[in-house]
């Protein structure tokens, strides 16, 4: 080894040894992705959508529609937006669903998200609810909700976007660049929540 790599070899190290930990937790983390429903069948309290995909709410009111739920609680709706509008937009029966919907206006972001449910699910005193969002978003989601609501049961019901290939992330660039953004930010996550006690 030459004298000048010597040198700069405390330096190139440490970022080194970060980088492969941080694609060692990337590869695990994309492994945590649910490419299915683990539990399709139990009841909860609520069922709480977190917007961000057509899909979503589509997958929320079916779940209403078989009673999986007491309540749908929307998260995270631009403002503007009523209930009638949402349900029309998904081609449900407004009149069957109007009365069981709540929606949230609060939420930016999963944080936000994670806040506003855990307020409007004390003041429902509900103990459980089966949780909507995409599936590479749910680890994140999950992280969120736990941290507010540390007591209640929580029921993972992911959705999947056609264009999130999680199957086959490391194939498809845009899958990738995906679930690497949503890794950081999971990392991110995790850690205020720590910080946070």
């Amino acid at each position: 080894m030459t004298q000048p790599l010597r040198r700069f070899l405390p330096f190139i190290l440490p970022p080194a040894a970060l980088a492969l930990i941080w694609l060692a937790g990337l590869v695990g983390f994309a492994q945590s992705v649910p490419l299915g429903i683990d539990d399709q069948d139990s009841k909860t309290d609520a069922i709480v959508v977190l917007t961000g995909g057509s899909e979503r709410l589509a997958a929320g009111l079916d779940l209403l529609e078989r009673q999986l739920g007491r309540k749908l609680f929307v998260s995270g709706v631009y403002r503007g937006v009523d209930v009638r509008e949402l349900v029309k937009l998904s081609r449900h029966a407004p009149d069957a669903l109007e009365c069981c919907i709540v929606l949230g206006y609060s939420a930016d972001n999963t944080i936000g998200n994670a806040q506003e449910t855990a307020a409007w699910m004390r003041s429902e005193q509900f103990d459980s609810l089966r949780l909507v969002t995409g599936n590479y978003h749910m680890p994140r989601a999950l992280a969120e909700l736990k941290a507010a609501l540390p007591q209640a049961r929580i029921v993972p019901n992911p959705v999947f976007p056609e264009h999130v290939k999680a199957g086959a992330w490391w194939r498809n660039p845009g899958t990738f660049v995906l679930i690497a953004s949503e890794y950081t930010k999971y990392l991110v996550a995790r850690l205020r929540i720590l910080l946070e006690g």
